[in-house]
């Protein structure tokens, strides 16, 4: 029978408690195992690359993820556990100033100890560990679906770190299988409307798991617009290029024109000189037309939708579109760690393929109030001057993504997944 949990309200029957935490327990070495699975193709020598201070070594992910359930769950909840070296609480705390030092972001690739070996026994320790506590402390089911969707984001950032740093390789290492050759141009690009009004953004409660940036759930005012079918595809962008997008400066914004100009921008990231190939963790590879365009930045994605007349979609409109879409990208589950091509449905992957950048900057929702402790600095410290991306990519899993999900990076960045779709107003001005 039910019983009182203390706070007012009831527990669940012990059989359903227990089914939970297996499925808890289930979820936990699935990822946990995901993340030691990407690493399978590496060599020792890749899992120290740091190509820029933006990255990070892959063999730094898998301790990063280890160090936060050690740090958040085990050390102050399992009664006798013992860290596996206190050492790495300073060598793997990435920005957590509340507990403590951290070491240098740019220098991560000087850590050639620990070894890889060594960081899979302390990985496999802290499962240990974790799985005692998974079944002897339900009340901490939120903090452990949170460490689980972080060490998730961290199997997308190995992937999108790794192939930043393996572009630099002249050998061209490949790590995944090509898509399959397609020359077709991607199908006709629509727009559909929507008539606005009052509708809600954010997570609300009984949603499942959320970040704390995606809440509070809360009203907001839309004007009618429309939205593209779909992303922008490597052959549209193509006409950009050709058009002299990259050489036009009343096409971009200011920030944005002095990047150009300063960094002597001409493609896309890991585009190749000829406009035909690019570097994918398949190697290089061609460059079709109809195929999803990724690893531009906020600035390009900008220029783009001016030059094509349009305009990038605020994160508002984004959620609520997405709310109305079924037909998905890829994810990292496929194993392709590439986008797909341009979809010909209505709304189409809205979810996968790429992070699709939007006009809205990355602030605090109305009412959104930083967790108390450490833990709090995990999103709100960063809500300035970045800009909000949508939707997942090709190397986030399925079940890490949502409509409400909301990401967010400088917008001089371009070696994440990230892509672009058009928006207007409706009617179409």
């Amino acid at each position: 029978m039910d019983t009182d949990n203390g706070m007012g309200g009831r527990t669940l029957p012990e059989t359903d408690r227990q089914q939970r935490l297996s499925a808890l327990a289930h979820d936990y070495l699935r990822i946990r195992r995901f993340s030691e699975q990407l690493c399978t193709p590496l060599v020792p020598e890749d899992m120290g690359l740091q190509a820029c201070a933006d990255v990070s070594p892959p063999r730094w992910h898998l301790a990063h993820t280890t160090w936060f359930f050690e740090t958040f769950l085990l050390v102050p909840h399992l009664p006798g556990y013992r860290p596996f070296n206190p050492a790495f609480e300073y060598l793997f705390n990435s920005y957590y100033n509340g507990i403590g030092e951290q070491y240098p972001r740019p220098q991560r690739h000087l850590l050639s100890r620990p070894t890889n070996g060594e960081v899979l026994r302390w990985r496999q320790q802290v499962d240990d560990a974790m799985l005692t506590l998974i079944h002897s402390n339900p009340a901490l089911t939120a903090l452990i679906q949170l460490g689980l969707n972080h060490e998730q984001q961290h199997q997308e950032l190995l992937l999108t770190d790794l192939k930043y740093s393996l572009s630099f390789n002249p050998l061209s290492p490949a790590l995944s299988s090509p898509l399959a050759a397609n020359e077709d141009a991607a199908p006709a690009m629509t727009f559909q409307p929507f008539t606005g009004g009052k509708v809600e953004q954010g997570a609300a409660p009984g949603d499942g798991f959320s970040f704390d940036n995606e809440t509070p759930c809360h009203p907001v005012w839309l004007a009618p617009f429309q939205l593209a079918n779909r992303p922008v595809s490597n052959g549209e962008f193509r006409a950009f290029i050709d058009d002299g997008g990259y050489q036009r400066a009343a096409l971009w914004l200011s920030d944005g024109w002095a990047w150009v100009q300063q960094q002597g921008i001409q493609r896309p990231l890991y585009w190749q000189a000829d406009l035909e190939h690019h570097w994918t963790l398949a190697g290089i590879q061609p460059l079709y037309p109809g195929q999803t365009l990724a690893h531009v930045n906020y600035y390009e994605a900008d220029a783009y939708a001016r030059w094509a007349g349009r305009r990038l979609p605020t994160e508002q409109e984004w959620e609520h579109a997405a709310r109305h879409s079924q037909q998905h990208g890829h994810f990292a589950d496929s194993g392709h760690f590439q986008p797909g091509l341009a979809g010909a449905g209505q709304l189409s992957q809205m979810l996968g393929d790429v992070w699709e950048w939007t006009a809205s900057a990355y602030l605090p929702y109305p009412g959104f109030r930083n967790a108390d402790g450490a833990v709090g600095e995990y999103n709100g410290k960063f809500m300035c001057n970045q800009m909000v991306l949508r939707g997942g990519s090709c190397v986030s899993s399925r079940d890490h993504i949502r409509a409400t999900y909301r990401n967010f990076f400088y917008p001089h960045h371009r070696w994440q997944f990230s892509g672009i779709r058009l928006a207007t107003d409706y009617p179409a001005q």
